[in-house]
This record gives structure tokens, C-alpha cells and sequence, in this order.
């Protein structure tokens, strides 16, 4: 293997990068990097229109009855701010960014397996991202049937369901493509002397991720087409009125859609497992079992879709095993997070702040994660499954579980992608800013469900108002928090200070080379002796 590596002679990429100039230097460049600065570039975009999506639902929701517009818009944006959220940030975020820019810095190699594959998968993003946009200038007006797609709703409603599903179909594609080149990488291209247990646990976790996408997708895929086929012929599929099964809609969605929920978690996770060790100056504490819970977080994902569908009318033995298998899964997320903590025990803490971001992270995916077990309890799931409960907890993971960690990463790396500085004192007001504004925008959601106050309506009864305000409020101090955040990340990208190779202490490879790294990543491909958080004590075994 490291003959293959050393033998790739590295001008190569020198003189790929000088065949094109201006913005096809960007957009046809195969080097890892660059695709993941790309992918970055892109999902930031759509991020920020989401976020624009959530605000105007949330300005909505200040008073009962129509506040700024009518019901058939505000079903369309949250069906759009879902749709952009999941399947054009939290999804791809991690793996396609980070997982781009860094794995191959991680595992000591020039590039991905299949760089121009991927560059294809950027490209399929970007196509797939423009198909969801075109829709909602089409006859018919913008999709209106919640980020879920569910049946037979989206069979008949005459809004333009088809090309968004399309859209979602073609970056599906794209974690595939990204699915495989990852896998292959880690297998194929890791420096000589790095076994797997030498692997960083980022790598550990976007492998792991890598095969949910290749085995999970190809199941939505299909079942989008489906949905799609059934639009344009009615075939009776789906549709109850003609021979159809919904319930058989929900089976093929959630069994990749909660297998997704970890496309997303696990690689935050990972990037957690990175910041920790860096800021503690401490070797990771059970680094095994971080890196099997990764592959048994993944594994066991695959067996609990159907705690999504307790309401359907599901046998009883089905919901008495899904739920039990609900309750399984949350215990490898617990020994990461005990091992997270373990780690910062009697360690020499910098608070910096990717730190700070990653303890936002533990309290409000620990949070997330025990309202959880509540959902997965069939007696409570009864009685909270379709309120704003729900909502709350999902944007606890999703929101305070990735996208916090996704920030967290974006400061953690960002000298090192971009040879600049931010500045600490703005982007620690940005995280207090973040961390009270979310708070008071979803916490409140969970007294709102246990209230009785349904998910995805456009209106309610007034006993509701206050704590909706509340929750309006936070809305507006956090996007306050997102908008200094980004913000200062601009200005440094412009006027920061020049960032050395390693300006955390961290051990990992990638601190080993310039920031930013040059084309060719390694000079010398370098040669394993240790595991990836040696700090000088023993490490464990």
C-alpha cells in the first residue's frame, strides 16, 4: 500500500490545478480541498435561506390567527425549510466539507481515492440544489407536503412535488458517490504504519458514516422514484384509493431517514472527538470504544425506523421491539459522551472556542438525546408524537447535535483551510448569543407539546401565545448569534491574522503541514509510530 501512495507523484496535482484559471479553477479542480471549500461555500448559502425560512415561520407564530401571511404559504416554508435544512446542509454537511478537506490530511494522503468522481458528486449536489430551486418557480406553486414527503397527501396535491423529489433523488447520488470514495480511502490510501486503530476518530466516524450512505440510500432513492412514477401514472403504489399501501411509504422513508439521522450525528460526533483532546492537551480516554460505538451506532440504526410510526396502527409486538431497539441505540451515544467527559477530567482545558461550541453540544444533544427515550416510550410517544414536543426534540439533535458541531469545526479548522485567525473575543459572544437564543427558541417548544400544541399548524389557541412569543424572541437572538458569527469568520477570512501550521497544539496530521496545506498535502508521505492523541502519557490499550 505505501508503495502505490509514495510512488504517486504529487506534480501531477500541481499541474492539474494549472490547466484552468479564474472560477473553472474552482469548479473543475479535482483536489480535495477545493471540492470541500466548495461544498462549504454552497451549503452556507442554502443554510442561510433556510434560516430565513425559520424566521418567517416563527415571525408567523407571534399571534394566533394570520400574522404576515395565510396557511398554504406557511405550509410551503416549512416544507421548504425542512427540505433545505436536511437534505442540503445537515446531511451532507460534515461528511462533504470536512470529511472532503480532511480525511485525506488525516490519513497521510495526497488526495481522495476517486478525485474525479469526486467532483462529480460536487457537481451532482450543485445540480440537485438548482432542480429544488427551479421548483419553486414552476406552474403549480412551491412543494407544501412537509420535508417527509408523506403519501397519499403528495400524490394529489397539485403543488410541484416532482421536481424537488427529483432534486432530493440526485443528491442522493451524491452521498453515494461520496459513500464509496470515502470507504475506498480510508481502505486503500492510509499512511504506511497507520492501522485502523491509529486512525483519528474523525476518520473513524466519516468511515462508519460512509457506509450508511452507500447501504441506506439506494432505499430512499427508489422509494422517491416510486413517488415520483406514481405522480405521472397512478399506479396505486402508494395511493389507498387505488389498491395502494401509505403505511408502505412510511416503512421505505424511515428506514433510510433514521439511518440519515446518524449521516448526520456521526460525524459531529468525530469532530467532538477531535476538539476535546486538543483543548484538554489529554490523550482521548477509551479511544476503542468511541471508535466501535461509531461502527454500533451505525449498525444498530439501521433496526429502530419504525419508532417513527407508533401512531400508524403498527401490531403491538412491532412497537413493544422498535421501541426496545430505540432504547439499544442510545447507549453507544452514551459512552461517547462519558468518554468525551472522562477525557476533559483533570485535563489542562484551554477554553477556546471550538470548546465552547462542543460543551453547547454535550448539554443540548444530551437533552435531545434523553426526550429521545420519552419519544421512544410507547406509552408518552402516544401523547407527544404529534406536537411541537417532537419538534423540539428533533431540532435539539439536529440543531444543537450537528449544526452546532458543524460551527464547532468550521473554528477548529479554519486556520488550517484558510491560513487566517478569527477573532476569539467576537466569536465567544456569538456562541453566548447562540446558546441563549436556542434555548429560548426550543426549550419552550417542549412545554408547548407537553401542552397539547400541535406540530405543523398554522395557527392556535390563545393559551399558547406567550410561550410562542418567548420562543419567537430566542428565534431573533440566535440568528443574531449565527449572523456575528459568520460574520467575524468573513472579516478574518479577509483581515485576519496569519495562522501557523498547529495553532491549537493539536496532534493529528493535518496540524503537521502549512496552513493552508499546499496542493500536494505531504512533502513526504509520513510514517506512523503512535496513535493520533499522544500527549506524552502512556497510551491506552
Amino acid at each position: 500500500m505505501s508503495e502505490n501512495i509514495e510512488s504517486k507523484p504529487y506534480i501531477s496535482f500541481l499541474q492539474a490545478e494549472s490547466k484552468h484559471k479564474g472560477i473553472f479553477k474552482w469548479i473543475l479542480s479535482t483536489d480535495h480541498k477545493r471540492i470541500g471549500i466548495m461544498y462549504l461555500a454552497g451549503m452556507l448559502c442554502f443554510l442561510l435561506v433556510g434560516i430565513t425560512f425559520g424566521f418567517l415561520m416563527k415571525l408567523e407564530m407571534l399571534t394566533p390567527g394570520k400574522t404576515l401571511f395565510d396557511a398554504q404559504t406557511y405550509n410551503t416554508f416549512f416544507t421548504l425549510h425542512g427540505i433545505i435544512m436536511i437534505f442540503l446542509f445537515i446531511i451532507p454537511g460534515l461528511p462533504a466539507v470536512f470529511g472532503n478537506f480532511m480525511l485525506p490530511l488525516q490519513i497521510g494522503a495526497r488526495d481522495v481515492a476517486f478525485p474525479r468522481l469526486n467532483l462529480l458528486s460536487w457537481w451532482l449536489y450543485v445540480i440537485g440544489g438548482i432542480f429544488a430551486i427551479v421548483s419553486l418557480f414552476l406552474q403549480g406553486g412551491p412543494i407544501d407536503t412537509g420535508w417527509t414527503f408523506y403519501v397519499p397527501y403528495s400524490l394529489r396535491t397539485g403543488t410541484n412535488v416532482s421536481l424537488p423529489l427529483f432534486a432530493a433523488f440526485i443528491l442522493g447520488f451524491s452521498s453515494i458517490l461520496t459513500g464509496i470514495n470515502f470507504v475506498t480511502t480510508v481502505h486503500r490510501l492510509r499512511a504506511p504504519g497507520m492501522t485502523f486503530f491509529k486512525m483519528p476518530l474523525f476518520v473513524w466516524a466519516i468511515y462508519s458514516t460512509a457506509w450508511v450512505q452507500v447501504i441506506a440510500t439506494p432505499v430512499v432513492g427508489i422509494t422517491i422514484i416510486l413517488v415520483i412514477v406514481e405522480r405521472a401514472f397512478s399506479l396505486g403504489i402508494f395511493d389507498p384509493s387505488l389498491g395502494g399501501d401509505p403505511l408502505l411509504f412510511q416503512h421505505l422513508f424511515w428506514i433510510y431517514s433514521h439511518p440519515a439521522v446518524y449521516i448526520m450525528i456521526l460525524p459531529a460526533m468525530g469532530a467532538v472527538s477531535e476538539i476535546i483532546p486538543t483543548f484538554a492537551k489529554r490523550t482521548i480516554f477509551g479511544y476503542k470504544a468511541i471508535a466501535y460505538s461509531s461502527l454500533a451506532i451505525a449498525f444498530i440504526g439501521y433496526f429502530v425506523w419504525a419508532h417513527h410510526m407508533f401512531t400508524t396502527g403498527i401490531s403491538d409486538v412491532s412497537r413493544f421491539i422498535f421501541s426496545l431497539l430505540t432504547f439499544l441505540v442510545a447507549i453507544p451515544s452514551g459512552v461517547k459522551v462519558f468518554n468525551w467527559v472522562a477525557t476533559l477530567y483533570k485535563g489542562s482545558i484551554t477554553p477556546g472556542v471550538p470548546l465552547l461550541f462542543v460543551m453547547m453540544f454535550i448539554f443540548l444533544f444530551s437533552i435531545g438525546g434523553l426526550t429521545g427515550l420519552v419519544l421512544g416510550s410507547l406509552a408518552t410517544n402516544v401523547h407527544v408524537h404529534d406536537t411541537y414536543f417532537v419538534v423540539a426534540h428533533f431540532h435539539y439533535v439536529m440543531f444543537g447535535g450537528t449544526v452546532m458541531i458543524f460551527f464547532a469545526a468550521l473554528h477548529y479548522w479554519f486556520p488550517k483551510m484558510f491560513g487566517r485567525m478569527f477573532n476569539e473575543k467576537v466569536a465567544k459572544w456569538s456562541v453566548g448569543l447562540i446558546f441563549v437564543g436556542f434555548n429560548m427558541l426550543y426549550f419552550t417548544m417542549f412545554i408547548l407539546g407537553y401542552e397539547g400544541m400541535p406540530r405543523r399548524y398554522w395557527d392556535y389557541l390563545p393559551q399558547f401565545q406567550t410561550l410562542q412569543v418567548i420562543s419567537t424572541v430566542g428565534s431573533w437572538i440566535l440568528i443574531a448569534g449565527i449572523l456575528l458569527m459568520f460574520g467575524n469568520l468573513h472579516r478574518a477570512m479577509k483581515k485576519g491574522t496569519s495562522a501557523s501550521a498547529n495553532p491549537w497544539g493539536g496532534k493529528t496530521l493535518e496540524w503537521t503541514i502549512p496552513s493552508p496545506p499546499p496542493v500536494h498535502n505531504f512533502d513526504e508521505i509520513p510514517v506512523i509510530t503512535h496513535g493520533p492523541y499522544y500527549y506524552g502519557e502512556e497510551e491506552e490499550k
